[in-house]
């Protein structure tokens, strides 16, 4: 049986290159960084050099990136930080936010007495600009605004540099989950003077249970995490040496490569709405995911005329790897709280499939998937 993984969204496959380069550094360095001999000194090295790797795709400063065990732990630093270390009243979100933002200002709110806002969205998903800009004006307390750069499930882009500019004009901080975004469109913080963002290696070929935490220079970071000095004092635990230095080399193929990659993942996504449209009538797609320029060129969410309760199922069975929803909600019973979001409740009952691409991604498996939901899809 043929295997067709379309669930890059999810995660994707580590790159050969990371693996080897893993495995090499794994026999040579094993020290603890914290340690003060040799041989500790050498992974110290070792965490400092992707340091400054990392940082220099983002033209940002070494000091201002925090390793951490992925992107919602990122989240989570950069959120509890606003409020608890710099005074943060009010935050201002979406509700088709990643469950790492939604929840955690949940807990925000329910715990230090916070202000939430939600910014109004449009039928496809897209922020409300217009309401963004009223909701900071009438806000007189600390605010920071917390918006992902590309939406994990429909793909909508954020436009960072309109955002910034708002907070900047109204003198709030501004936070963007950008976990689907690094690796995959490039971020220059001297052109968009982001506050925060976060990232996780293996949403571009990286190892998992590894990412960063951007914070820019000026703010301190207070520990959520306790019982150590690492990452200056940022989080308590020993480095994941090894796994940070398959996320240097991830970024580094991802980001050298990225013009050339973007454009053959674009045409893979352009032959697929294109053959869809030429099979499928009444197809449908939800959010932006059809758009060239406002959406990520890695997702299309498909809605298809009527619900089909078993077709992710069937898809299974057939080999193809594809979601529903966020993969971080999968077995649950309430479905895409994105889609819910932006859908009404008729198109909302309808069966939407996420599929999302990488450089793995060939027309052949694309022909292959469009066969099998022929099969299915009577």
């Amino acid at each position: 049986m043929k295997t067709i993984y379309l669930d890059n969204a999810a995660t994707t496959p580590m790159l050969p290159e990371v693996m080897v380069s893993i495995t090499d550094v794994m026999k040579s360095t094993f020290g603890n960084p914290s340690s003060t001999h040799q041989i500790g000194r050498k992974s110290r090295a070792l965490v400092e050099n992707a340091r400054k790797s990392i940082a220099k795709y983002l033209n940002a400063s070494s000091t201002e990136l925090f390793f951490t065990a992925g992107g919602s732990e990122a989240d989570n630093l950069i959120l509890h930080n606003a409020v608890t270390n710099l005074g943060v009243k009010t935050i201002i979100s979406s509700k088709i936010e990643h469950h790492a933002i939604v929840h955690t200002l949940e807990h925000l709110k329910n715990k230090y007495k916070i202000e939430v806002k939600w910014v109004n969205l449009t039928s496809e998903g897209a922020i409300d600009y217009i309401h963004l800009e009223q909701l900071l004006e009438q806000t007189t307390n600390k605010t920071l605004v917390s918006l992902m750069y590309v939406n994990n499930e429909i793909g909508n882009l954020l436009d960072l540099k309109k955002v910034s500019d708002l907070c900047i004009k109204n003198n709030a901080l501004f936070h963007s989950d950008t976990v689907q975004g690094i690796g995959h469109f490039n971020i220059d913080v001297t052109k968009t003077p982001i506050d925060f963002f976060t990232a996780s290696a293996h949403k571009f070929h990286g190892p998992k249970g590894v990412g960063f935490a951007y914070v820019k220079k000026g703010f301190g970071v207070q520990p959520i995490l306790f019982g150590g000095e690492q990452e200056k004092g940022a989080r308590a635990g020993t480095e994941n040496i090894h796994s940070i230095f398959g996320m240097q080399k991830a970024m580094e193929i991802a980001c050298d490569n990225l013009k050339e990659e973007s454009t053959d993942i674009q045409s893979i996504k352009n032959y697929f709405i294109k053959i869809l449209k030429s099979n499928f009538k009444d197809i449908q797609f939800n959010g932006l995911s059809e758009s060239e320029t406002e959406s990520s060129y890695i997702i299309l969410n498909v809605r298809f005329p009527k619900a089909y309760p078993m077709l992710l199922f069937n898809l299974d069975l057939k080999g193809i790897a594809v979601s529903g929803g966020s993969a971080c909600q999968s077995g649950s019973s309430k479905g895409s709280h994105v889609l819910h979001e932006i859908l009404n409740e008729k198109e909302a009952l309808k069966t939407s499939v996420r599929f999302s691409f990488s450089k793995f991604t060939t027309t052949a498996n694309i022909d292959y998937v469009i066969t099998i939901l022929k099969e299915l899809i009577k």
